[in-house]
């Protein structure tokens, strides 16, 4: 397995700290929103480094990225996707994020919020343990921290206010719960320190990290999750300028190809930005303290062998129709199954590994998540639920995407065209008889072209939801789903609205 990761760098007290990180969600349902409480595993004293590590450690958390939690919010809410399993299984998070019957009592959304407020937290903690250094006696790994840490928070605020709309600004370390009962910002203050802290993450990240430090942020990540940022906000000059920049900088490339990305052979791949590192090894074969859940959320849920995970964030028939003819991406998107052995002769084998699963007779969902499909060998080695599986956060072709959107809509088809083509090249291969060239010049039209390779390219990932709201175009495409403007925003947790006695006032629509 991958022997260079940043969790490998821990060594004696530090891997204590990488390694400690709490998976429930019961646990972060009682906390305050940015607080550390007295007694928290992660309250652990020493230098910035080791913080900086849990951070690193901290967004491959259950909450945050790799479970249920994560892609609940961030995928279940497109028509792409859906929680999956049996109908039972969950059922009240189907509810919840596949038909938008918003509650403020949901767990998921209230271990998001406050996974999210810890990590911000520790980010703000650090920012002012380095802001106390004198500049002068900085080292390079303290100014390189200082970079990290800002990156995080505005990670960690992009991913609330894109969730909740107005949520508290706390951009300074606390020490008890008064400190963090404060009220909410608005989205505009919010974007404004996101901004700031990607403009000093850009600053203070190197372009590049010798192999020994594979994963750990780079000036890339920070401008392409800049990027994103703008685009949300349909700033296109300024998210123009900043895909445009990663993509002349010739750090990354599309050369590997889309049947590679999300196999464990694709890890940290020439196209790979900013990807969350997990592993396995002969102590930690089935533990999510060196890895994450999030192939074993995603995994079979079928009998036997096949037992591989929960079988939650499935594919839906609708994104199984959105490919075009031929698309060799619906095959690497779509893992295809059956409900019993008779029926193994009716679907194709799965490539690269030839398996035909097989999954429980109640699962209600078609497809799972090609994206999260594990080595067979693997499993044999450490364990069916895949807990080494990395999990791909922003790829060069979502850079390239970006940069083809806001090309097209300041004006410049041409280039948006080229940029399109190179998405497009790289998925038909060398089989020119599928995805033809796109040639038109015609703003609306080109602009829905991009959006359909959006959804193609980046089928299953985390962003299609968003997208849909950004572009306006999420009541025509969710409202048979019961989607309303107001499902835009979710319900702030009725836990923390409680807890600030008036303070946190409650999103509109959900009082």
């Amino acid at each position: 397995m991958k022997r260079n990761t940043i969790h490998k760098l821990c060594i004696a007290g530090l891997m204590a700290v990488c390694l400690s990180l709490p998976m429930s969600c019961a646990k972060f349902d009682q906390e305050p929103q940015g607080e550390w409480k007295d007694g928290d595993q992660n309250n652990i004293s020493g230098s910035i480094e080791a913080k900086i590590f849990t951070m690193y450690a901290k967004i491959r958390g259950f909450n945050i990225t790799s479970g249920n939690v994560a892609l609940a919010i961030h995928s279940f809410r497109s028509e792409d996707a859906e929680k999956g399993s049996t109908a039972s299984d969950g059922a009240e998070h189907g509810r919840m994020y596949d038909n938008f019957q918003y509650t403020s009592t949901n767990s998921i959304i209230s271990g998001y919020y406050s996974s999210h407020y810890e990590l911000i937290h520790l980010s703000n903690t650090a920012i002012k343990e380095i802001n106390e250094i004198e500049e002068s006696k900085r080292t390079e790994s303290d100014k390189v921290n200082f970079a990290e840490a800002h990156f995080f928070r505005a990670f960690a605020y992009f991913n609330l206010v894109r969730a909740f709309g107005e949520v508290p600004l706390i951009d300074f370390a606390i020490n008890n719960q008064d400190e963090a009962n404060i009220p909410k910002s608005s989205v505009e203050d919010i974007y404004k320190l996101i901004d700031k802290d990607l403009t000093i993450a850009e600053e203070g990240l190197p372009r590049t990290w010798p192999a020994a430090y594979v994963g750990r942020l780079t000036w890339g990540a920070a401008r392409s999750l800049h990027a994103k940022t703008y685009l949300m906000r349909s700033d296109f000059q300024s998210a123009y300028t900043a895909s445009i920049e990663v993509i002349q900088s010739g750090l990354y490339n599309l050369n590997t190809p889309f049947e590679q990305i999300f196999r464990e052979s694709g890890e940290n791949s020439s196209e790979s930005i900013f990807e969350i590192q997990c592993t396995a090894n002969e102590t930690y074969k089935a533990s999510n303290e060196v890895g994450s859940q999030f192939a074993e959320v995603q995994g079979v849920r079928g009998p036997g062998e096949w037992n591989l995970g929960w079988g939650w964030n499935t594919p839906t028939q609708e994104l199984a129709d959105a490919f075009e003819a031929g698309d060799p991406r619906k095959n690497e998107t779509l893992l295809y199954f059956v409900k019993s052995e008779s029926q193994l002769g009716t679907i194709q084998p799965n490539t690269p590994y030839n398996e035909r699963p097989i999954a429980n007779g109640d699962v209600a969902n078609k497809y799972y998540n090609k994206k999260a499909y594990t080595n067979p060998e693997l499993r044999k080695k450490f364990a069916k639920n895949g807990f080494w599986f990395n999990i791909r956060i922003i790829r060069y072709a979502d850079v390239v995407l970006m940069a083809a959107e806001a090309a097209n809509e300041i004006g410049n088809a041409g280039e948006a065209l080229t940029y399109l083509e190179m998405i497009r090249a790289r998925a038909r291969g060398s089989n020119s008889n599928v995805l033809p060239r796109i040639t038109t010049a015609a703003q609306s039209e080109l602009r829905e072209a991009i959006h359909h390779e959006r959804r193609v390219e980046l089928a299953m990932e985390f962003d299609r939801f968003y997208d849909l709201v950004r572009w306006g175009e999420a009541s025509a495409v969710l409202g048979s789903l019961g989607y309303q403007p107001k499902h835009r925003y979710l319900p702030l947790p009725n836990s923390q609205v409680t807890a600030s006695n008036g303070v946190l006032k409650q999103n509109p629509d959900y009082n």
